[in-house]
């Protein structure tokens, strides 16, 4: 399990709301400064929450381990694992 909870992707896990925090501190600074009013300022913020999932979600994906890779069938080996190689084979002919 990943750190910090549970494996699902909460819009509302601590690490989410951080990185949001961080994105919407230019839109609370612009909102402060007059530039936004204050509905622009919340529908802004709303977006700077799903932009913060976004974001440690593609981190997330990028960091987490590769699995290793399971053969089709269990029991059963290939061409390879048989000490055959199919370009040994020779060419086939119709």
């Amino acid at each position: 399990m990943p750190a910090g909870g549970g494996g699902d992707m909460s819009p509302f896990r601590w690490d989410v709301l951080v990185c949001g925090f961080v994105l919407a501190v230019p839109v609370l600074m612009m909102g402060m400064r007059g530039d936004l009013t204050a509905d622009e300022v919340a529908t802004r913020l709303l977006w700077c929450l799903g932009a913060g999932w976004a974001a440690v979600a593609l981190v997330r994906f990028a960091l987490a381990p590769r699995q290793p890779a399971r053969p089709a069938h269990p029991g059963t080996a290939g061409p390879a694992e048989q000490g055959e190689h199919p370009a040994d084979a020779g060419p086939t002919t119709p």
